[in-house]
């Protein structure tokens, strides 16, 4: 007798695939939109800095003709640097032959809104081409604050038409400033840099990557390979995963108590706000660094210890080239925060108006996210525009600093 076998597909069975199909495309749908909303998110981010901080890169200037031969300027003999050269022309008079050409170009209203530190360009342009003081020159120099804020459509309404007519004259237009990039703060946004800040930021960085990168590995490593497992290795492990939870400003009010105090001359140096930032920086590179040493399969250690090799050959040798790609990107983490913070180092005093680029690791300094913050408390429009290009160039920094460590990571990835 056949006996009828029960149907494999019940109705039941079709609803529930149906169901669970449709789940897993909804899934799939909403990890899409995640994707494709942060991806907008960051091209709205760069599209609006881009558009905000083209301003930021350049200044209005007006073009001034001076005919050198005709003034008498010269500069005979050896100038040892710029300070030299300016303090030979200035004692020439080159400020008045400057005030001078740009009365007879443009007019004397016109000359007035020339920068007041226009003089010390010429100074600096002579001083790398001496040949200039042999012939006549078309020299593009910094408009005052008013009548570039004029020239913007901000400030001053009756400076306006003095503006457009300069423009329609040719003489005032806004031009590239590639000072910009090699020039340090000032109070007027006409004559402001980036540069100091972001030598700041590179010395930082640096005294933090110093600081932190060796000192966390190794903690890593003997935490993970030597440390026994005890109370005591407990402890210092919950500690470290609550270091790396702690709002930035304790760090920095560590170093207010500690660093300051043991140099209190070196405030707002380099050296203090690496050393602070890299106590901020350091449980993040531990705990990656566990991680990346945990990952290593037991069968290397396993193998390295059966041809011969010493427990300190079997980490240095084999453990640790395997997990140093895990404990790069760890380090990519942390030095990318550390790179933005600005709570401690406001509290160690490198909110401080620097003039001067430092020279090095103990000199007054600033970085990117500090000066950011001090121009965007300014009024004036050109400190805006200037606030959006300091961002442009601190996250051109951040891409590199973090593609040199990807390239770093991907050169020294094994696969076993």
């Amino acid at each position: 007798m056949n006996e009828t076998l029960p149907p494999t597909r019940t109705k039941a069975f079709e609803a529930r695939l149906k169901k669970r199909y449709a789940a897993e495309k909804r899934f799939k749908m909403l990890g899409l939109s995640a994707i494709v909303f942060s991806i907008a998110v960051l091209l709205f981010l760069l599209a609006t800095m881009t558009i905000n901080g083209i301003g930021g890169f350049q200044r209005a200037e007006l073009k001034v003709p001076i005919d050198f031969p005709a003034m008498g300027l010269s500069l005979n003999g050896a100038v040892e640097d710029q300070t030299e050269a300016e303090r030979r022309l200035s004692g020439q008079g080159l400020r008045e032959v400057v005030q001078f050409s740009a009365e007879e170009a443009l007019g004397e209203d016109a000359a007035q809104h020339l920068n007041s530190e226009a003089w010390r360009l010429v100074a600096h342009d002579i001083y790398e081409e001496p040949g200039m003081l042999q012939r006549q020159e078309e020299i593009w120099l910094p408009a005052s604050e008013s009548l570039a804020s004029a020239f913007a459509g901000d400030g001053q309404t009756d400076l306006q038409p003095l503006a457009k007519d300069l423009e329609e004259r040719g003489v005032l237009a806004d031009r590239f400033d590639v000072g910009f990039l090699s020039r340090a703060d000032a109070t007027d946004p006409q004559l402001v840099g980036i540069w100091g800040a972001l030598k700041g930021s590179m010395l930082t960085m640096l005294v933090t990557l110093l600081l932190a990168f060796p000192i966390g590995v190794l903690a890593a490593l003997y935490l993970e390979e030597y440390a026994p497992k005890n109370r005591w290795t407990d402890v210092i492990e919950v500690s470290i995963n609550n270091l790396a939870a702690v709002p930035s400003i304790i760090f920095g009010l560590l170093g207010m108590a500690v660093f300051l105090a043991i140099f209190p001359s070196f405030r707002s140096a380099p050296l203090i706000g690496g050393m602070t930032l890299a106590l901020m920086t350091m449980p993040v590179i531990v705990i990656s660094g566990r991680n990346a040493i945990k990952a290593v399969p037991p069968s290397i250690r396993n193998g390295a210890l059966a041809v011969g090799a010493s427990p300190v050959q079997v980490v240095f040798h084999h453990v640790l080239p395997l997990a140093l790609p895990g404990i790069l990107t760890g380090t990519i983490i942390g030095m990318a925060r550390a790179l933005g913070e600005t709570a401690p180092l406001l509290l160690i005093g490198m909110r401080a108006f620097v003039a001067t680029p430092p020279s090095g690791f103990t000199d007054n300094a600033t970085v990117l996210p500090m000066q950011i913050f001090l121009w965007s408390d300014e009024i004036d429009r050109g400190f805006v525009e200037r606030t959006s290009a300091a961002i442009i160039v601190l996250l051109v920094f951040l891409l590199l600093m973090n593609g040199i460590a990807i390239y770093l990571r991907n050169r020294f990835e094994k696969k076993w």
